[in-house]
């Protein structure tokens, strides 16, 4: 059930990061650094990440932060970074190896398929390695000893 709960608050977090990511990037893309658009995605990545880190500490794993925030941090950090290299890789093969050069090819090779494969990989990074203090389960998952005790008397005897 957990992992359900914290799937899902990871989705809303990926989905308004997508948007802040993507938003930006268009933008930039439009505007400022329509010459390098690698760095555009870079720059947008980075203005999602700095919400995401925020967003999954205290909201999706507020329960398995630990008392180093700082550790939790830089591990973040280096997850993004890996994340950001599949991202970042995505839309260099459809850019440079596969010459689509278009912002439609750009925002589905980055924006769509880096993304995927980039959200697959952070969900599991933060799960198991940056937010993987070992909390207590949240109150609404405690179940009472009695209870407990009630149901595996019950299974003994079937």
């Amino acid at each position: 059930m957990l992992l359900w709960r914290e799937a899902a608050k990871f989705g809303v977090v990926g989905g308004l990061g997508w948007f802040i990511d993507n938003g930006i990037y268009t933008l930039l893309w439009h505007g400022p650094m329509a010459d390098s658009t690698i760095k555009a995605r870079v720059v947008s990545t980075v203005v999602a990440t700095i919400f995401s880190w925020f967003a999954n500490r205290y909201w999706t794993f507020r329960h398995r932060r630990s008392e180093r925030p700082w550790k939790e941090f830089v591990l973040f950090l280096i997850m993004n970074g890996i994340g950001l290299g599949i991202v970042v890789a995505c839309q260099f093969v459809s850019r440079y190896v596969l010459g689509f050069t278009t912002f439609g090819a750009d925002f589905i090779a980055g924006g769509v398929v880096g993304l995927i494969l980039g959200t697959i990989f952070r969900f599991l990074a933060y799960r198991y390695f940056v937010f993987s203090q070992d909390q207590p389960a949240p109150v609404g998952d405690l179940v009472p000893e009695s209870v407990v005790a009630a149901e595996e008397g019950l299974a003994a005897r079937v």
